[in-house]
């Protein structure tokens, strides 16, 4: 569950991991002979039976340095990956961090080019807020129009959503499900674990090797992992195997 590559001097919300560091870790799932590869694609090697070796990378919120550095060094290991933008603040900033740097969104264009170069664009929602505080009216929004808003600047169908800081419920999941998604990633393993809430493993800028190894077969052995405090954004995993 990557958030942001870029080069970084402060980061209070541990979201950011340099682009060095990204590039060892991909190195380290090459040398292992996993490939990185987006949800949709992962999900669909395992329906088939045929999963191994596939590792689910996904980023949140759409930064833009998405576009500029994490695709260029998932081009070249050959990898691919499903962002999960916000759709009404495409352009604009991480406002909802309070104490971190301001960090930009991608355009609309940026988007677009995204996923002509292979990515999966999935929902975050709408305006990046907790859905398990929200209206049904305004969940309803958060699921349906950010999904339209994203197809029409893609042309991807857009399958899956990631819920806002992990905040899931079972009236959230059962939105998400009716909303027609087929999918959702949320955080920590849970009692609503499945595939509308698929547990993804915490993986930061300090972890280089010997700490990948650990959390792999932590995710494996289906401890997860609690990172962060709930209502502060994480920073990256290694999505389900």
């Amino acid at each position: 569950m990557y958030h942001s590559i870029t080069p970084y001097e402060v980061d209070p919300y541990l979201i950011t991991v340099s682009p060095q560091r990204f590039e060892q870790q991909l190195r380290w799932l090459r040398r292992r002979r996993l490939k990185g590869v987006c949800m949709r694609e992962l999900l669909a090697a395992r329906r088939a039976g045929r999963g191994g070796g596939l590792v689910g990378l996904t980023f949140d919120d759409g930064y833009a340095d998405f576009a500029s550095y994490a695709v260029p060094i998932m081009e070249r290991h050959g990898f691919s990956a499903t962002v999960f933008p916000i759709a009404a603040r495409l352009g604009g900033d991480n406002e909802w961090d309070p104490d971190g740097p301001r960090k930009p969104l991608m355009t609309p264009e940026q988007l677009r080019q995204i996923a002509e170069a292979g990515m999966e664009v999935g929902s975050h929602g709408l305006h990046h807020v907790s859905l398990t505080s929200v209206t049904d009216a305004e969940l309803a929004s958060e699921l349906t129009d950010s999904r339209a808003v994203l197809q029409d600047i893609t042309g991807q169908e857009v399958a899956g959503f990631c819920y806002p800081y992990g905040h899931i419920d079972g009236r959230v999941i059962d939105a998400v499900r009716t909303a027609g998604y087929g999918y959702g990633c949320a955080i920590w393993r849970s009692a609503l674990t499945g595939p509308h809430a698929l547990p993804r493993t915490f993986v930061g800028d300090d972890d280089s090797a010997g700490r990948l190894w650990a959390k792999a077969a932590r995710h494996r052995l289906g401890w997860g992992h609690r990172g962060p405090a709930p209502t502060v954004t994480s920073g990256a995993a290694l999505g389900p195997r």
